[in-house]
């Protein structure tokens, strides 16, 4: 079973920062890329930001030049540093892993059970 845990979300006011991590972990897997999504009320869940595995990153285009995904100090870990906040990056945010399990073998996705970001004007 693989297990996806963020951290860090919280109220901050436009233009502020917030920083969010990611683990993922499970017995046997190896992690493709880690995902940022995000949903906000009555609206689809969005991407927001991909890394892979060997560190390519890409974004939204409504978040490049502010938020910054990287590989976090820890094995399949993940932050996203959100700078320059705006009302409308207020949502819940996932974190998604694309894991395989070359030994059973097996693949798919995991997330995260999501973490609250308000940003007040």
């Amino acid at each position: 079973q693989v297990q996806v845990v963020e951290s860090g979300g919280g109220l901050v006011q436009a233009g502020g920062s917030l920083r969010l991590s990611c683990a993922a972990s499970g017995n046997g897997i190896t992690i493709n890329a880690l995902e940022w999504y995000r949903q906000a009320p009555g609206r689809q869940r969005e991407l927001v930001a991909i890394l892979g595995s060997s560190g390519p990153t890409n974004y939204a285009d409504s978040v490049k030049g502010r938020f910054t995904v990287s590989k976090g100090n820890a094995k399949n870990t993940a932050t996203l540093q959100m700078n320059s906040l705006k009302p409308e990056d207020t949502a819940v945010y996932y974190c998604a892993a694309d894991w395989i399990n070359y030994g059973e073998p097996s693949a798919g996705r995991a997330w995260g059970q999501g973490t609250q970001v308000t940003v007040s004007s």
